[in-house]
């Protein structure tokens, strides 16, 4: 009982003492709370034939019927398949245009020209997806869009990109970038910025071009930052970017073999057809999935850098 008692009052002691640093990370721990754990009971809807009028809890239990319909026609697996690919892709793609960006912005002596080269690269971050969307209508729209006039001024024959599956991958990947590579960079670009200058300086004497700098400096010590922003970015593979996806395809299913992912078809089955249970279902797996993902990378992770883990 005294253990416990004096467990207590170092704690209180030690909330007092750094009470200011709590107070500043309140609103997150609310955030979390309110937004993260209270709705967690949800997930109940899953398990359940769910009936607005009975309540979640008062719905008729079905137990996993939810996932073997989703199992047997075969929407599991195809979205799953696509949310996979395409995260993969934008894990790629955008760590490294993001670190080569930050390379790049490192490397001006202009401050000037690189302050104006990082407002540029990193405005789109800030650009509304529903912006995006009409912006990517207009270019390829198939009777007044960009791309078609420019096809029928050289006298080709016009393009339905809203009927051809193929060609939209490359341009949700482009727009993803394109949108993405801003905010990365300033990460990337705060990690080059701690090194220190010594090192620089010893590589200088030591005859090395920029490229070496970049190669052997730049890079190897920018590591931890990479397979950190790489775990977190596994952490939600699970979860697109439903704003993007929303706004560029819509509800042209003309397109959805090739776009449709776990976010947008849960926001179909809960807005077009009402189909709670089922859309719970899918967002169930999609968190389990993603945590077990999580755990079984770091476990990777540590075994071969354990400092870069993340717990």
């Amino acid at each position: 009982m005294n253990k416990v008692k004096g467990h207590f009052n170092s704690f209180c002691h030690e909330l007092r003492r750094k009470r200011v640093l709590y107070l500043m990370i309140l609103p997150v721990l609310i955030y979390f709370i309110v937004f993260a754990y209270i709705p967690m009971p949800g997930a109940y809807i899953a398990f359940v034939d769910y009936n607005i009028g009975k309540g979640i809890f008062n719905s008729e239990f079905v137990g996993f019927k939810n996932f073997e319909f989703l199992m047997k026609t075969g929407d599991l697996w195809r979205i799953t398949k696509n949310t996979i690919l395409y995260n993969i892709a934008f894990l790629a793609l955008t760590n490294l245009c993001q670190v080569a960006f930050a390379i790049m912005i490192s490397e001006l002596k202009n401050k000037w020209f690189k302050k104006l080269s990082q407002s540029i690269i990193l405005l789109p971050y800030f650009i509304s997806m529903v912006i995006v969307g009409f912006f990517a209508y207009n270019m390829f729209n198939y009777d007044h869009g960009f791309v078609n006039s420019i096809l029928t001024n050289l006298g080709l024959p016009k393009h339905d990109f809203y009927s051809d599956q193929g060609i939209w991958k490359y341009i949700i990947v482009f727009f993803k970038i394109w949108a993405s590579t801003g905010y990365g960079m300033i990460i990337y670009l705060a990690s080059i910025t701690g090194i220190s200058s010594e090192i620089y300086e010893a590589a200088a004497l030591d005859g090395a071009s920029a490229w070496q700098k970049i190669r052997c400096i730049i890079v190897p010590l920018l590591k931890p930052t990479i397979i950190l922003l790489f775990l977190f970015g596994l952490g939600g593979i699970l979860k697109g970017s439903f704003d993007l996806f929303y706004n560029l395809i819509g509800n042209n299913s003309v397109l959805y073999q090739q776009t449709d992912i776990i976010d947008t078809f849960v926001f179909r089955s809960l807005v077009g057809q009402f189909n709670f249970s089922q859309g719970a279902a899918v967002g169930f797996y999609q968190s389990i999935f993603g945590l077990v993902l999580v755990l079984v990378v770091n476990a990777i992770v540590k075994k071969i850098e354990p400092d870069s883990a993340l717990f």
